[in-house]
């Protein structure tokens, strides 16, 4: 026996059909922000501004504080064994020069950075 589909079918088939719909719209929007991030590029590598800025703040949290000169602070084959380090960076420290491209990638202005005008980010 076949069944018909009820008017009380159709009110729950709707809201099923707007749900859907808008989880939907929520992935196309989250993939648009995560597509225009800034991304900074170094040795072939793309990493995204957050990370650039935690790289910074290890880099000066591990250094004396004052004026040192930052090639003076940690070093960046140093950073490669921090934990705290983000997971973006690894496949960088099994490169060869990782050091060269960390210390680079520690001294990217942010303020230029953020507004697209350092010729290694991207994504604006």
């Amino acid at each position: 026996m076949l069944s018909t589909s009820t008017a009380r079918d159709k009110p729950l088939l709707t809201v099923t059909m707007k749900t859907t719909l808008a989880a939907i719209a929520v992935l196309v929007l989250a993939l648009g922000w995560t597509s225009e991030a800034v991304q900074v590029e170094e040795n072939g590598l793309s990493f995204s501004l957050e990370a650039i800025k935690r790289l910074q703040e290890l880099t000066e949290s591990s250094g004396a504080t004052g004026q040192q000169s930052p090639r003076l602070r940690a070093s960046p084959g140093s950073l490669c064994a921090d934990p705290m380090l983000p997971q973006e960076f690894l496949p960088l420290c099994k490169q060869r020069g990782a050091s060269a491209s960390l210390a680079r990638l520690a001294m990217v202005p942010m303020d230029v950075c953020e507004i697209c005008a350092f010729a290694a980010c991207t994504g604006c």
